[in-house]
């Protein structure tokens, strides 16, 4: 089964759209786990157990494991191995925003699912659809490229205007002592965030399996990229700790079926008093707003 059917399929059963992200910082696991050989593994499988009738997905982020050695790497590789053996139902995405050229993406794609084996990852576009062949040859994984992402400082660079058709718009000089950028006029020019999502939609998406990642964080920049993406499925960080409205972002990121998003939550739920709780919490109020 290819990564949307699976995902149709639990989000049916479980009645979820709501993603935990297991981003299992080791110095944020105390208590019993920390004492045992593999604290972050222990520690995921706690929270899977407690949780895995209540979601639609769990997103491992790289980072925290990669951040412990090889001890981390195991983590996230038993990690993995729990989910497929014992919840293999549930899709896995793995947060790591590869993308680099061909061959090194070719390592990429061996370890995320040949050795992991998880069923989809978040990319980067910058650069450029060629450079993410190896991914998107791969029929039967969901791919997750980065459109307007979750972080305070994502306007930087996603915000800017650009020239469809692969130049950026041109801008007056740098005005090193106001730090600003004025914009030139031009009628032709759209923000790099709903570029991206044009061809990610238009080009790159000859497989079906090509979907975005847009922040809770940016209700109205999500809206505009529903309206580009169509049908296709939209992964959102933001919700909990880094604060993203749940109605706002529900409201805009719902497709025409009231699906088609799958709302991560990571430390608002795993590092709660009790995840089981926060997750059934924030399970019902996504659903409370699908209606």
């Amino acid at each position: 089964m290819n990564f949307q059917g699976k995902l149709e399929r639990i989000v049916k059963n479980n009645n979820s759209l709501l993603c935990v992200g297991l981003d299992s910082d080791l110095e944020r696991v105390t208590g019993k786990y920390k004492k045992l050989k593999h604290p972050q593994f222990e520690f995921n499988r706690w929270i899977i157990d407690q949780t895995h009738d209540l979601v639609c997905a769990y997103k491992p982020n790289s980072a925290f494991y990669e951040a412990e050695g090889l001890k981390g790497t195991l983590a996230l590789k038993f990690t993995c191995h729990y989910l497929k053996k014992n919840y293999p139902q549930i899709p896995i995405i793995l947060d790591a925003k590869r993308g680099d050229i061909g061959s090194s993406n070719k390592g990429y794609v061996k370890f995320a699912f040949d050795f992991l084996g998880v069923d989809a990852i978040t990319l980067h576009p910058y650069l450029g659809r060629e450079s993410l062949t190896p991914f998107l040859e791969l029929k039967d994984k969901g791919l997750f490229i980065l459109c307007h992402t979750s972080n305070l400082g994502a306007n930087e660079l996603q915000d800017l205007n650009v020239i469809p058709g692969g130049k950026a718009a041109p801008e007056s000089l740098f005005d090193s002592g106001r730090a600003r950028y004025s914009l030139a006029r031009m009628t032709d020019k759209i923000p790099l965030y709903r570029y991206v999502a044009k061809r990610v939609a238009e080009e790159w998406n000859r497989n079906g399996n090509c979907m975005l990642v847009v922040g809770a964080t940016y209700p109205k920049e999500l809206k505009e990229i529903r309206k580009i993406t169509g049908e296709r499925t939209i992964l959102i960080p933001g919700i909990g700790a880094q604060g993203g409205d749940v109605e706002k972002t529900v409201k805009a990121g719902l497709n025409s079926k009231k699906k088609g998003i799958i709302v991560n939550s990571s430390r608002g739920i795993i590092f709660s008093e009790n995840p089981r709780t926060e997750a059934k919490k924030l399970r019902n109020k996504i659903n409370f707003y699908r209606i």
